[in-house]
Formats: structure tokens, C-alpha cells, sequence
């Protein structure tokens, strides 16, 4: 089964919670704190496999989960870090947000990987909470919650050259003489129902085997295939990432500039930048036709195509073949050197957020009142995390949240706006009692 998109939910691995603990030996009298962090939770990567062209192998699975972190230990052993887990996709995999307004990766090479779900942090034993003023923490932070998002994968096909034209040019028969693709082929409109990849050897036809390119079947385009016409808008995307297209005209119908402009149309209403690929155009089957039929059939199509060669094959007879790879062969050669000479500009990649470096620790987002009190909700990065790692329940726990909110300014702030006892301050869901 070929797959080209799909929805998936990944999870990372919750952080382990930190340890409370201390050291109890014969002889010691003073052991201390020595309750040991929670390892990490593991994250979710998506990396290319060389091996795989569709996403069929991920459709049985609509969620993947992380293993999280294990809890500390006394004796102040940390807790094993959750393992990764690796989704493995085709290269030409884009990975989007769950509605595709934003691109969140494009793995486009052999080894590209992201890791779209990072792991929790695991929470911090009461080891590291020894002070002058507290001797005997009885507290650690629980383990971060790991990252929890819906994505969508879209698989574009990454090949060189794309095949195009209408259902029963002889497309398939090609690709299957040229390459190593072994698609169906019967003498019926839209027997290719998925695109067929296959790596042409140039060495087999007396090039440079170092000449070699892969090449894509586009199957079942025909007019009004932009707007879902066929099955052509389905794989218009996968002719995006090629370099150069084969048009294939079937010299055994008529009107072939019409059907070529057909095609064009359809490149165009889909996509404008596909309309722009420079494109091969050959005319196929010349083996049913005579000079004279041929000759026509040339000035028929010129009357559409007015610049650069048209080429003549035959895919079942092999005639002509070798000219129109060692033109396709020329053609890449100089795109790449072009490409070489003109590298594209690096894009800026991800933004990393640090929540110790944020210009503005926290804001208040908004102030709900009863006819008892007042809640004031606080958000940001930092208290988040903060609020989400501590054990409010525990009185050590709530005490370090009062010294946090009084260093990073929000009960200066809220004092301002009027709190009073009673009162509430509101963070990542979790409800704190206001103390002046």
C-alpha cells in the first residue's frame, strides 16, 4: 500500500521524579540529604531511512509514545534516562503542525533527523536543595511532563527526473526499460495507481555510472487533475523536489499539442513554479508510426512546444533511448553545477527557546474576581516549568514557590494590582493562596 500522508500523535516520555531520601548508616551521625534526580524522558525522532518510499509502514499506529524517565534513588543514584523512539520515514518526508499552517522539518537527505517531541526533565532530588537555612529538605521536584503534539507527515518523492503526460503514453513501459522500477503495465487508462521510483544506471548505456539519476513516474494526470480530478492530484506534489521533467507525448493519438498543453495547464493551476521546470519532451510509440505520420505529428506538436528538441521513442522497441538519457544525464550535470556555483541560502532553522534568557520572566494574563477574591493568573516559561516540577501539596514544596514568585517580581506585581488575603495566584493550572 502506498501512503504519501498521514496524521500521527506523539508523546515524549515524562521526566522521573526526584528522590527524597537520607543518609542512614551505623556510625554516622549526620547523614544529610542524598535523595537522587529523576533521569529524563525520552524524546521522539523522526529520521530517514535510505530503504523506505511510502509511509505505509506507520498507518496501523496513530499514536507513538516515549518511555519516560525513571524516578531517583537514595544514595543519591540518578534514575535512568527514557530511551528514544525513532520513526523511521522516506527521505522527502515534511513533517507539519497538526492543521499544516506551519513546516515544522523537511528531511530531504540520507541521515536527516528531528526530534519532534522532547523528553520531560527529570525532576531534582532533595540533595540538591541543602542550604544554611534548610538542613533537611523534605521535598524534590517531580518529573516535567514530555511534549505532546499532532503532526502531519507529507512524503514528496526526491528524484531527479519526473515523468509526466496522459494516462497510457507509454509512461510505465519507460520507466520499466530505463530504470530498475518494475511497475504494472496493461493496455488500460490508469493501470499505474501509485508513482513507481526507480534508479536509471547510465553505465548500461554507455555513460558514467557516477551519471546515474533516479526518476519518478507520475501516474493518472489528465485535465481538471488540479482541482481532484483522477488520481493526478494526489502525486502533483511529488513532482515538486525534481529537477527536470519528461513529457511524453503518445504519438498515437491525436491532437498532441493540445494534450501537451493539457498537462501544462494542469502543472500550472496546481503549482506555477512546476509550470517553470524545464522539461524533455518526447514523443513515444514512433514504432506504430511511419515517416510521413511521424513528420506530422512533429509539426503538430511544434505548434504548442516552439523551443528546444523534441525527441522521438519507441519504449517497447528501445529506439532513440539512448540520445534522450544521455540529454537528461547533460541536463542534471549542469544543474548541479549551477547549484554548486549558486548554493541555495541556508534557511535560519529553528528557534530554540531559553526561558533563563527571556526578556520578560512571566506576565499577568488576567485577573478573574468573585464576589470572595480574586485569582490572578501568571504565565511564563520559567514559572511554568517551575509550577509543573513542585509538589504544592508539600509545605517545603509551596514554600520554595512563594521565594520564587518573590524573586522573579510577581508578588511585587500583584500587590500592586490590589491582592489581599484570600486570594489566589493561578499558575499552569495549579492554585497557590496569595501570602503578603
Amino acid at each position: 500500500m502506498f501512503c504519501d500522508e498521514l496524521k500521527i500523535k506523539v508523546r515524549a516520555g515524562n521526566g522521573g521524579d526526584g528522590c527524597i531520601s537520607f543518609r542512614r548508616e551505623k556510625f554516622v551521625a549526620k547523614g544529610g540529604p542524598n535523595g537522587g534526580d529523576g533521569g529524563n524522558g525520552g524524546n521522539i525522532v523522526i529520521k530517514t531511512n535510505l530503504n523506505l518510499n511510502t509511509l505505509s509502514n506507520l498507518v496501523n499506529k496513530k499514536e507513538y509514545k516515549a518511555p519516560k524517565g525513571e524516578n531517583g534513588m537514595g544514595s543519591n543514584m540518578y534514575g535512568k534516562r527514557g530511551e528514544n523512539l525513532e520513526i523511521e520515514v522516506p527521505i522527502g518526508t515534511m513533517i507539519f503542525n497538526s492543521d499544516k499552517s506551519k513546516i515544522l522539518a523537511d528531511l530531504s537527505k540520507e541521515e536527516d533527523e528531528i526530534i519532534i517531541a522532547k523528553g520531560g526533565k527529570g525532576g531534582m532530588g532533595n540533595a540538591h536543595f541543602v542550604s544554611s537555612v534548610r538542613q533537611t529538605p523534605r521535598f524534590a521536584e517531580t518529573g516535567e511532563p514530555g511534549e505532546e503534539k499532532e503532526i502531519v507527515m507529507e512524503l514528496k518523492l526526491v528524484a531527479d527526473i519526473g515523468i509526466i503526460g496522459l494516462p497510457s503514453a507509454g509512461k510505465s513501459t519507460l520507466i520499466s526499460v530505463i530504470s530498475n522500477a518494475r511497475p504494472k503495465i496493461a493496455e488500460y487508462h490508469f493501470t499505474t495507481l501509485i508513482p513507481n521510483l526507480g534508479v536509471v544506471n547510465m553505465s548500461k548505456f554507455g555513460g558514467d555510472a557516477n551519471d546515474s539519476f533516479v526518476v519518478a513516474d507520475i501516474p493518472g494526470l489528465i485535465e481538471g487533475a488540479s482541482q481532484g480530478k483522477g488520481l493526478g492530484h494526489q502525486f502533483l506534489k511529488h513532482i515538486a523536489r525534481t529537477q527536470v521533467l519528461i513529457h511524453v507525448i503518445d504519438g498515437y493519438l491525436e491532437n498532441a499539442d493540445k494534450n501537451f498543453k493539457t498537462i501544462n495547464k494542469e502543472l500550472k493551476d496546481f503549482d506555477k513554479t512546476l509550470a517553470k521546470k524545464t522539461q524533455i519532451v518526447v514523443i513515444n510509440k514512433i514504432d506504430l508510426l511511419d515517416d510521413e505520420a511521424l513528420k506530422t505529428k512533429k509539426k503538430e506538436l511544434r505548434k504548442a512546444y516552439k523551443k528546444g528538441e523534441i525527441f522521438e521513442i519507441s519504449s517497447v522497441t528501445h529506439e532513440g533511448l539512448k540520445p534522450l538519457l544521455f540529454e537528461i544525464s547533460k541536463r542534471l550535470i549542469e544543474f548541479r553545477r549551477n547549484l554548486r556555483n549558486n548554493p541555495p541560502e541556508e534557511s535560519e532553522g529553528m528557534t530554540v527557546l531559553k526561558p533563563h534568557l527571556e526578556k520578560v520572566p512571566f506576565i499577568l494574563e488576567k485577573i478573574k474576581k468573585t464576589k470572595s477574591h480574586k485569582t490572578f493568573k501568571i504565565s511564563g516559561t520559567r514559572i511554568n516549568r517551575l509550577a509543573i516540577m513542585t509538589d504544592i501539596r508539600n509545605p517545603e514544596g509551596l514554600e520554595r514557590m512563594y521565594i520564587y514568585m518573590e524573586k522573579l517580581g510577581i508578588k511585587k506585581l500583584i500587590n500592586k494590582k490590589g491582592a489581599t488575603f484570600g486570594d489566589f495566584i493561578e499558575i499552569n493550572g495549579k492554585k497557590i493562596p496569595y501570602r503578603k
